[in-house]
């Protein structure tokens, strides 16, 4: 079964950092394709950014040059650093795993960038 649990979202005032994180538990996480994604309210949940198993990394275009995301397979945990945060950044952010064409989620952890 497999379970992923997200850290790391708060408040911040535009410009600022933060770092999510995400456990995950379950076998194979060295073969997945881990993700970060994200709701704001009223819209459509987003792709963030990805990452294969191998370490090739896919953004959006709105992130790109500000968010890093990085895996450690040793530890079965995603990471995402987010640099100049913006007040459209605001939004839940979801851990997911692409596992043998199945789709898990996190919980979600609450991003709010604002004045």
């Amino acid at each position: 079964q497999v379970q992923l649990v997200e850290s790391g979202g708060g408040s911040v005032q535009p410009g600022g950092s933060l770092r999510l994180s995400c456990a995950a538990s379950g076998s194979f996480f060295s073969i997945s394709v881990m993700g970060w994604y994200r709701q704001a309210p009223g819209k459509q949940r987003e792709l963030v950014a990805s990452i294969t198993y191998s370490g090739s990394t896919n953004y959006a275009d709105s992130v790109k040059g500000r968010f890093t995301i990085s895996r450690d397979n040793a530890k079965n945990t995603v990471d995402m650093q987010m640099n100049s945060l913006k007040p459209e950044d605001t939004a839940v952010y979801y851990c997911h795993q692409k596992r043998f064409g199945s789709d898990y989620w996190g919980q979600g952890t609450q991003v709010t960038v604002s004045s």
